[in-house]
């Protein structure tokens, strides 16, 4: 169980003792500054971790400049590790801040006498080109060192060259006639223009040169017919049009025209990487023509590998917009039925080829036709698709080797895309599965289990009668234990949970039950529960975790799994509630509530610093709050029961003008009002949740969402029914009603919100006014069907697949953080402002940082002396800036006045935008104090005002706030 760690507790790093920033630099400065050369090479290399750790400018700035003193007086392996350093952390060079200081000690090596020692000078230049692109004196040494007779040194100006290049425009269209001498110089060996040539493809500053770039590649193609000069050549061609986008369409010509005419398979392999890599950055540029050609060249090819290679690019292409325009532009589209297409005949030709990779791509290519293409005449592809799919799972999933792995993913992601597309097909589909899962290999079961899975979370295909097949398979894997069968008994039990999601039978819970016992270990019934609280099956959940509470050896894991044993029952007290027995609906909830308490205390207890579980506590402190609004309003509609509004309540409505009267006594009409106002609450809380899981996936954020909606619904019912009916509207609440559903959980969500507002609505329309007995029966049989809806505890609740935080640094920060920075009144105090965006191992897995959202805000704590007549504008200082990050990093600036004398709470805020434009409010944020102090002149002439002297006439003429 030790290893449950990695689901859901980051890298703690218990004991381990951490320096700071300063501390830190100075325990590798005196390594640098060691006699021995070993000790200076290991304090070198350990400078990237420390710019990880501490990624901030003033630190990295003193640490460059170090690196830059060791550069300048070292041996050539200390340069070349200086070197290493230098382009391990390219993204920070930007934080240097004494840019000429740290050139001009790396710059002055270029003078050495030593050949060596240039070519790395000339190496760290290149390397650094981000941040001194117009160098000149770079420029020049670049130019001269392409001259020079040593071979090492030459290469070195040549990667200066490239990486300056694509930097500068001016060095670029100075260097261009250089290179363009040097390549069809008959001095230059054949070697060095193999080198020279790649320099070419940063030529796409402007038109014109990238227009010479291409003349000069053209004539190069032609002029030097060998095999290497043809491959380097076609390569750089199609990475300056990739880069210069206008002569994309030429290039996918001249790529074509190799393949199909150049007899050296070479230039033929290189041909189709590059139109695999043009076909993945513009699909939109390619005509049928384009793919016309390349289908005839696949059809035509007796090579497997090459046909495999054409069959990569059009299964490419077959995925966006460009197999649309093969279609729609086809002459006579009407008249030629769909199997008459070359790009079809070859991919039904191909979906039987002995060759795995060559069938995978034939059936990719046929689904990917038959999902984005609904025209009926390519209907019959869809059997076409199903039958290829088919035999290519029954092949695959007999070998155990990696290839078949591979392609058997392919396979199954077609599957679940075709299914998604055409749902019509999902039986036969499902049913080719369940019969290959009994005979196939491990390592194909746990991937079909996988399948099934997504399949069945889509449509529910699963029916009770296939659970037979399932369970059987399960007995028989629970009698080995290895790695693949622990994995095999979580993907399979995934299966029979979500083709069973209203309830587990008795059966099935003591196989699964019985079989973890025999030879499971105790993470893999962790995440088999784990799965069971997903799906909603929580009395499963609960004994799971009961189970493993003895098995852990941590106390923060012991507490982690205590609190999920007591949120699964909780859960499962739920079950049992019934439309119309609304005591004991309140006792149910009593009962979850009182297991939820103890679960929101064992997970309190099993937070750490590190890991404070923030979305875990947030998310059941809500359904605790949304368990109780329920309860409180069940019992106000009883109450309404046993106390209802007078006969003539409705009268007395009328006549008052006040709705709230039909309710009957005040009490009661205070206890509706507070209990829509509470839902209403609710739903913001959920709202503001969902706001800041900037790295949770769409399945958790989607069920944040239906919490909310379920607030928004209640209050709505509330408003329609008994407080408002006249103005009530439920289309401002409404968001994604219409979405693909993706769960069986939102599908029976969604179906209770439909029920609920036609209950509602046919109401309104049948009795104008309702009674407070229909309505009451309607508000506490819609608070049951919610509850009724088993909840689902998603992925982000166990685990954090993408990690994703802001670190602020202000300037000027006081040393201690309770003293204040002193500024003068009269004066502003400049904020400076930066960040580092710190990722963990998947960085934008399910979203991106497009840019940071800065809020500063500041408050009067205490005033101290007079109080003057200011405009309130001078009084709060509320700013917000939006910056885009640069590798990670950004800086911005912010103006404060402090007119008023006292003690100033500065606080500053930041949020992220993503790619979407969505804001997410993330933090972190932190907090300063601003001193405001008078100005010793205006100090002086209030002193001298209270003396009694009168100030002299250049006094009189000049005062505190003249100069505003």
């Amino acid at each position: 169980m030790a290893s449950s760690a990695k689901s859901f507790l980051a890298d703690a790093g218990y004991g381990e003792q951490e320096l700071d920033a300063n501390s830190a630099l100075m325990e590798l400065d005196k390594g640098l500054r060691s006699g021995k050369l070993g000790e200076q090479c290991e304090a070198v290399v350990r400078f990237p971790r420390l710019f990880q750790k501490y990624p901030f400018p003033i630190l990295i700035n003193s640490a460059f400049l170090k690196l830059a003193d060791v550069f300048r007086v070292g041996n050539n392996f200390l340069r070349l590790c200086v070197l290493k350093v230098t382009q391990q952390s390219e993204k920070h060079l930007e934080k240097i801040l004494n840019v000429d200081e740290f050139v001009k000690r790396v710059f002055s090596v270029i003078h050495s006498n030593d050949p060596v020692a240039r070519a790395i000078t000339l190496r760290m230049l290149g390397s650094m080109a981000s941040i001194i692109p117009e160098r000149k004196n770079a420029h020049h040494s670049i130019r001269q060192s392409l001259d020079s007779h040593d071979n090492v040194e030459v290469e070195a100006a040549i990667f200066a060259a490239a990486n300056f290049s694509a930097q500068s425009k001016d060095f670029a269209v100075g260097i261009c006639n250089k290179i363009s001498e040097m390549i069809q110089g008959l001095a230059t060996p054949v070697d060095l223009k193999l080198k020279l040539i790649p320099i070419l493809q940063h030529m796409h500053h402007d038109a014109s040169l990238a227009s010479s770039s291409r003349q000069l590649l053209q004539q190069l193609v032609t002029s030097y017919p060998s095999t290497k000069m043809v491959i380097v050549t076609l390569h750089t061609f199609t990475l300056l049009a990739a880069s210069s986008l206008v002569d994309i369409p030429k290039q996918i010509q001249l790529l074509l025209q190799y393949l199909k005419n150049d007899p050296r398979k070479a230039v033929k392999r290189l041909a189709i990487q590059d139109l695999r890599l043009l076909a993945n950055k513009t699909p939109h540029t390619w005509s049928r023509e384009n793919i016309q050609a390349l289908c005839e060249s696949a059809l035509h090819t007796p090579y497997d590998s090459l046909k495999m290679g054409m069959l990569s690019v059009l299964s490419t292409l077959s995925g966006t917009i460009a197999i649309k325009q093969y279609f729609s532009s086809a002459p006579g589209t009407a008249a030629t039925s769909a199997r008459s297409f070359d790009l079809v005949k070859l991919a039904q030709e191909c979906c039987y080829h002995t060759n795995r990779g060559i069938a995978a791509h034939g059936v990719r290519i046929l689904t990917n036709i038959s999902a984005s293409c609904q025209e009926k005449d390519l209907l019959p592809l869809e059997q076409d698709a199903v039958f290829g799919l088919e035999a290519l799972l029954v092949l695959c999933s007999q070998d155990d080797s990696p290839g078949a792995e591979a392609t058997l993913k392919i396979t199954l992601t077609c599957m679940v895309k075709l299914v998604k597309c055409r749902p019509h097909l999902s039986q036969s589909v499902v049913e080719s599965l369940l019969t290959q899962l009994q005979s196939a290999q491990d390592n194909a079961r746990i991937l079909m289990c996988h399948c099934l899975a997504a399949i069945a979370m889509q449509l529910p295909v699963l029916a009770d009668g296939m659970l037979g097949d399932l369970m059987d398979l399960y007995k028989l894997i629970g009698q080995s234990a290895t790695d693949k069968k622990q994995e095999l008994l979580v993907s399979l039990a995934t299966v029979i949970f979500v083709s069973s999601q209203k309830a587990l039978s008795t059966e099935i819970k003591t196989v699964i039950k019985q079989q973890l016992e025999n030879a499971s270990n105790g993470w893999t019934a962790y995440r088999i529960a784990r799965q069971a609280s997903r799906m909603g099956n929580h009395d499963m959940a609960r004994e799971l975790y009961q189970s493993l509470l003895t098995q852990v050896a941590s106390e923060h894991f012991y507490f982690w799994l205590n609190s999920l044993k007591e949120f699964s029952h909780a859960e499962q007290c739920l079950t049992g509630l019934q439309e119309d027995n609304y005591s004991s609906a309140l006792s149910c909830i009593a009962e979850a509530l009182k297991s939820y308490h103890k679960g929101i205390a064992s997970l309190t207890a099993a937070s750490t610093p590190l890991n404070p579980l923030s979305f875990q506590c947030g998310f059941v402190k809500l359904r605790i709050d949304l368990l109780q609004a329920f309860s409180q309003l069940i019992c106000t509609c009883n109450s309404l029961k046993t106390s209802p509004p007078p006969a003539i309540a409705t009268t007395i409505a009328m006549t008052s003008g006040n709705d709230l009267q039909r309710c009957g006594r005040i009490s009661n009409q205070a206890r509706m009002k507070h209990s829509m106002e509470e839902f209403r609450n609710l739903a913001t809380r959920y709202g503001d949740l969902y706001q800041s899981s900037f790295d949770a996936d769409s399945a958790t954020l989607r069920n944040v969402e239906l919490q909310q909606q379920s607030c928004l619904l209640i209050s709505h019912a509330i408003e329609a029914l008994i407080l408002d009916p006249e103005s009530a509207s439920f289309q401002e609440y409404s968001s994604n009603g219409t979405a693909h559903v993706e769960s069986e959980y939102e599908r029976r969500m969604m179906s209770v919100f439909n029920h609920v507002l036609e209950e509602v609505e046919s109401l309104n329309r049948k009795y104008s006014p309702v009674s407070y007995l229909a309505s009451n029966t309607c508000l506490c049989n819609a608070v049951i069907a919610l509850l009724k809806v088993p909840l689902s505890f998603q992925r982000y609740f166990f685990q954090k697949l993408q990690s994703t935080s802001i670190k602020l640094a202000l300037s000027p920060s006081p040393r201690n953080p309770a003293e204040p920075i002193a500024v003068q009144n009269n004066q502003q105090l400049a904020l400076k402002v930066e960040g580092v965006v710190q990722h963990g191992s998947k960085p934008g897995l399910f979203r991106k940082i497009q840019s940071v959202c800065l809020n500063v805000s500041s408050v009067l704590q205490s005033k101290s002396g007079q109080d003057y007549k200011i405009p309130i504008d001078n009084m709060t200082n509320e700013m917000e800036q939006r910056v885009e990050p640069h590798n990670d990093y950004f800086s911005t600036q912010f103006l404060l006045n402090f007119v008023i004398l006292g003690t100033h709470n500065i606080t500053v805020e930041s949020s992220v935008v993503d790619s979407n434009g969505i804001v997410w409010k993330t933090g972190p944020k932190t907090t300063i104090f601003v001193k405001s102090l008078e100005d010793p002149y205006s100090q002086q002439v209030r002193l001298q005002q209270q003396q009694g002297q009168p100030p002299s006439q250049q006094q009189q003429q000049r005062t505190a706030y003249s100069r505003f």
